[in-house]
């Protein structure tokens, strides 16, 4: 398949079917990642996989964080709650923060972006599920997130990704969706 058709075929996948992602799998991913275009060659990504006995302890982190966020919203912290449950793997993913210099900051977060992008479509090719959380039970712009992985220096959360082995029935569901035509996005100079 070509890798255009890839692109116009990813999704989010957000339904994982309760089973368990090999070790080899989550390792591909990863790879994939670390061959991400990056300025200068600073390979500014860190990678901080969660399951297992950890899974839990993030799930009772979500589990406050959302009761304090949405203390109104029971029904949207239970479907939230259900989604982290049903996940089987996290992937905390930073970006490296250059002190006193912005413009090398900023770079490192368009690479560690592109560094994601790869591993989505590495997930496909797995025959893994995939999808990039930046916010909400992703927990990114939460402190206790990244105390949670260990409070790393000049580390800068982009994302939490959500890894598993797709729910088929929500697959056969999901619509394709469109997008709006390049030719409405594009001048040529």
């Amino acid at each position: 398949m070509s890798i255009i058709a890839q692109l116009k075929q990813r999704r989010a996948i957000r339904d994982y079917e309760l089973r368990d992602v090999e070790d080899e799998k989550i390792e591909q991913l990863l790879e994939a990642a670390t061959w991400a275009p990056n300025d200068r060659m600073r390979e500014p990504w860190s990678f901080y996989v969660i399951k297992g006995e950890a899974k839990k302890r993030y799930e009772d982190l979500a589990t406050t964080y959302l009761n304090e966020r949405f203390p109104t919203k029971p029904h949207l912290v239970e479907s939230s709650l259900k989604a982290l449950k049903n996940t089987p793997v996290h992937i905390v993913v930073t970006s490296d923060v250059v002190p006193g210099d912005e413009e090398a900051s900023s770079d490192n977060e368009y690479a560690v972006c592109c560094a994601v992008h790869s591993m989505w479509l590495a997930a496909k090719e797995l025959g893994l599920g995939f999808v990039w959380r930046t916010r909400g039970v992703g927990l990114v712009r939460d402190e206790r997130l990244h105390q949670f992985i260990g409070s790393p220096e000049n580390k800068k959360i982009i994302g939490n990704i959500f890894v598993g082995y797709p729910n088929e029935q929500s697959l056969q569901k999901m619509k394709t969706p469109s997008r709006t035509s390049f030719k409405e996005k594009t001048t040529w100079l």
